[in-house]
């Protein structure tokens, strides 16, 4: 996922869990999905249902939590787009106090006084989010930010409407480009003064944390997070992929790439904030935030005092765009694939084109991410963000692994990759498949109940009731898991061994009519 989102970047604290949870979770769960994706030639729901009917749940679930990520995270998208533009001009609007959004408190520097905000921090909490003072107060529409939203649903749309073969011709660019804005910004920050002190902060391990729990289920989170395990969009990508295809090399490519991005981030950002360190007289740590502060508060602040500072915010904030455009492609690419699979020649009765019935499925993700940039909108995402891509995706991943890993089993998922690629799993992956992965994914999933936190922002802790909404959200896609199971239970006929039978057993070894098998997989 893009690196705007990611809940933590690994610092010192997290890169060891982090890399271990990469090497053990992230690279053989990767492999698992992509070698499903493959096989099956479906998206998500079809896949999973195949391999496990009475998780096929599981699936659905996944379209769910892809289709609600989806309606909240282009404003993200949106927010990139309006520092973009606002950084086409002669002085950046966040240098500043002299602005009517300012108010008394705010510093042009922030010199570790007794100033309470920054000029980065009032404009974006006054300017762009004109945020209220909590979820109990709705405000108004921003307009600015509403039409920004409309301008990053056309650009989400040109790109994916002919399917997979637009969307890879963009992503060429959107891709490799931000590689070159991120050794930019790299070869500039490293000059700055107290850069190292950034970097050290980073890379420096700090041992008795590795002690924490905590640590370690948020390493976690991050590898599902950012390379979008559990989400259905590994999944569905794979699903158009050459049957012979090398599933291996693409693992490693893909987990590779993805952690050296996160890794490279991590030298851009903490390089700055050694140098806002150094500026401002206060530890590194204290500037290190998690969620949007960190690109939307604090990295704008140390452009403020750089050379040629326009430059960097332009290059920097659309760079942010290319990122978000990648994970929103896939997030939209797992709902019109699976609704496809299911409904091809409904949808292409009722829509005639495909295109069309992509547009629609765009049209009803901005309808439902119109909140969001509303004033009350940067607590919607919060809300939204905690419950889904922090609660929801662990539970998913449990399940997920359940049905490939044991009722699908470890034996046919090498097979199905010997008969498309020629080799065999090997050794490290089934036994990650068999016993690492499940307990591993079982134990995380334990302890994130365990220590679960409700949703806060900042010092503002959401009451109640919007925790209760966040919860409901949480299950609109949890809730197909059991669901699917009775759904399966309910229209299966025979006795109760015949049944139990079946739904433990993948598609070509299940003991029924192909018209039982159509059944299952449609009747929903």
């Amino acid at each position: 996922m893009c690196v705007t989102v990611d809940r933590h970047f690994p610092t010192g604290a997290f890169l060891v869990p982090y890399l271990f949870m990469l090497l053990v979770l992230g690279i053989p769960l990767l492999h698992m999905e992509l070698t499903v994706g493959q096989y099956t030639r479906r998206g998500p729901v079809h896949a999973l249902a195949n391999v496990c009917p009475l998780l096929k749940g599981v699936g659905m679930a996944s379209v769910a939590i892809s289709f609600i990520l989806c309606t909240y995270y282009n404003v993200v998208i949106t927010w990139a787009l309006y520092y973009l533009f606002s950084s086409f001009q002669a002085q950046l609007p966040w240098q500043s106090c002299n602005n009517t959004w300012n108010t008394p408190n705010c510093s042009d520097h922030a010199t570790n006084s007794s100033y309470s905000s920054t000029a980065s921090q009032e404009f974006f909490k006054n300017k762009m989010l004109q945020q209220t003072n909590g979820v109990e107060e709705s405000g108004g529409m921003r307009w600015e930010l509403f039409l920004i939203l409309i301008l990053a649903w056309i650009l989400i749309y040109l790109c994916i409407f002919k399917g997979v073969n637009s969307t890879g011709k963009v992503v060429y660019f959107t891709a490799l480009f931000p590689y070159v804005i991120l050794i930019a910004l790299l070869i500039n920050n490293v000059q700055l003064p107290g850069a190292l002190d950034g970097i050290t902060f980073f890379i420096v391990p700090e041992w008795d944390k590795l002690l924490s729990m905590e640590v370690w289920v948020n390493a976690a989170a991050q590898i599902f997070n950012s390379i979008g395990i559990g989400f259905g969009s590994l999944l569905a990508m794979s699903s158009y992929n050459s049957f012979n295809n090398n599933i291996l090399k693409d693992t490693l490519t893909i987990s590779i790439i993805n952690s050296l991005t996160s890794i490279l981030a991590g030298f851009v950002i903490f390089s700055a904030l050694g140098y806002m360190s150094y500026l401002q007289g206060i530890p590194v740590r204290d500037l290190a935030v998690d969620g949007p502060g960190l690109v939307y508060v604090v990295y704008p602040q140390a452009f403020a005092n750089m050379p040629v500072s326009q430059l960097w915010s332009v290059m920097f904030f659309f760079m942010l765009l290319c990122l978000g455009l990648d994970s929103e492609f896939a997030l939209v690419e797992v709902m019109v694939t699976s609704l496809m699979d299911g409904f091809s020649q409904p949808l292409i009765t009722l829509f005639k084109r495909k295109e069309l019935f992509v547009l629609a499925v765009c049209g009803v993700a901005f309808l439902l991410g119109i909140p969001c940039v509303m004033q009350v909108g940067i607590y919607v995402f919060q809300l939204m963000d905690h419950y889904t891509a922090i609660v929801s995706i662990m539970f998913l991943a449990f399940f997920e692994v359940i049905a490939i890993c044991w009722c699908y089993g470890v034996n046919r998922l090498s097979d199905n990759l010997e008969v498309m690629t020629g080799k065999r799993a090997n050794i490290f992956f089934r036994l990650c498949w068999l016993i690492v992965d499940p307990v591993l994914v079982t134990v995380i999933l334990i302890f994130s109940i365990i220590q679960f936190k409700p949703a806060r922002y900042e010092g503002y802790v959401f009451p109640p009731w919007a925790q209760g909404v966040g919860w409901v959200i949480a299950l609109a896609s949890i809730i197909w898991i059991p669901l699917g199971a009775i759904h399966t239970l309910w229209v299966l006929p025979g006795s109760f061994t015949q049944v139990t039978r079946f739904v433990f057993s993948p598609f070509k070894d299940a003991a029924c009519t192909t018209n039982v098998r159509v059944m299952i997989l449609h009747a929903y």
